[in-house]
């Protein structure tokens, strides 16, 4: 199993086996015994009224990927106590196979509240905030469950890429750094420790884990691949491209191949090579939000202002949360003079993300272009102060942004 795709089972399994133990009473007044599951069969012969059984009927049905089963037995587990933290917890297991963000994350803070002390439950609402990308939520669990498991591998792997795509370089370098035994042979690991190690300063790992890229990947082309992706976050684009092409040679179905020849090209402003590239992926990848943003955004350079359109809303009914859809919407609304709507997408971008000075600025301009002078002056007053807040070369670095790399999220459940 490649560290580079983080499979909810692992998390599922750990979960099962804690939460088993949920079922003994929380208060001594529930206490008929010390242990419920065992005195359950005196107190029924049958299984329907029996919680012990019950759970474990769930916890089988979810073993089996039988989910409205296990869904219904945890409710009926929760319906005869409501203490029972393993329920909760296994039907926030539920929720997040079939990607029910908000339940799982209900389900999952209830099971917090009633069992604090153990460390799978935290992992799963972390994991379920970096299943939406949003790496900012997921860090506090994470780091949380790090402090008390500090050899932990997967917890520790899944903070240091929250920190990698936060760019908190130095956070997410001297997090993965002691993964090093484990996953040195890991390319992904090598690359996402090697860029973090470069922009934090840490030459001596930037050059170990380069030097171990080179020697792990030799020549594959899932070497090329994150080879190439190091020299696109390096803005070495010919390069970049070069290690690309040697990767789609190599292996033309390989997965993100076409996606990072479309990133490629559109740093190139090669904008007909990057649209055919973003239009491959798409065709292998359909359920990608990111293909239909990067496409939003090279037909918008290409003033091809519908088709930019009808790609940021297919980016955003796949992720909603995809603030640079809303944003280019705004763009491609203010530049065909649909004031109304750009104000409309531009407040949703703003949702995401009130401290962005580009959003305020824009939102500025709309309102004065809607006859809204006085608040339009507020928006362009609070993009400058903003931006005199956040003079410090880090936080222009976040509100730049990386280059997408959703090779670094594998999905695989």
């Amino acid at each position: 199993m490649s560290s580079a795709h983080l499979r909810l089972g692992v998390f599922a399994g750990l979960l099962l086996s804690c939460a088993a133990a949920a079922l003994s009473p929380q208060t001594p007044s529930q206490q008929g015994t010390s242990n419920p599951r065992n005195a359950a069969p005196a107190a029924s012969s049958s299984a329907a009224a029996d919680p012990a059984q019950l759970f474990l009927a769930g916890q089988d049905a979810l073993n089996g990927g039988r989910l409205d089963e296990a869904e219904r037995d945890f409710r009926q587990v929760l319906a005869a106590n409501p203490q029972v933290g393993g329920a909760y917890a296994n039907l926030g297991v539920v929720y997040m196979r079939r990607k029910q963000w908000s339940k799982a994350l209900e389900t999952l803070r209830q099971a917090e509240h009633l069992m604090p002390q153990v460390a799978g439950i935290r992992l799963n609402i972390g994991l379920a905030y970096f299943r939406q990308n949003e790496f900012l939520k997921a860090i506090p669990p994470f780091e949380s469950v790090v402090r008390d498991e500090p050899d932990a591998q997967q917890p520790r792997h899944l903070l240091g890429l929250c920190y990698f795509f936060a760019e908190r370089w130095a956070d997410a370098a001297n997090t993965l750094e002691p993964l090093w035994s484990q996953e040195s042979a890991q390319l992904s690991y090598l690359y996402v420790l090697s860029i973090a190690a470069h922009r934090a300063g840490q030459k001596d790992w930037d050059e170990r884990a380069t030097a171990q890229l080179i020697k792990a990947g030799e020549g594959s082309p899932e070497f090329h691949l994150f080879m190439g992706k190091a020299h696109l976050n390096l803005e070495q684009y010919d390069l970049a491209l070069a290690d690309f092409q040697a990767a789609e040679q190599a292996n033309p179905n390989l997965t993100f191949v076409h996606f990072n020849l479309g990133l490629t090209y559109l740093k190139m402003q090669d904008y007909e090579h990057a649209r055919d590239e973003f239009l491959k992926d798409a065709s292998v990848e359909p359920d990608l939000a990111f293909n239909y943003d990067e496409l939003g955004d090279v037909y918008s350079l290409m003033q091809q202002y519908g088709d930019a359109e009808k790609n940021y809303r297919a980016a955003l009914q796949r992720d909603p949360r995809l603030l640079n859809s809303y944003l280019g919407l705004a763009k491609v609304y203010q530049r065909t003079q649909n004031y109304q709507k750009a104000l409309s997408a531009i407040d949703s971008a703003g949702k995401l993300d009130p401290n962005r000075t580009d959003i305020h600025y824009l939102r500025g301009q709309i309102l004065l272009r809607l006859g809204r002078k006085e608040e339009g002056k507020k928006e362009l007053e609070a993009s400058v102060r903003i931006d005199n807040e956040r003079r410090a070369q880090r936080q222009k670095q976040v509100e730049s942004g990386t280059v997408p790399s959703p090779e670094l999220l594998g999905d695989d459940q």
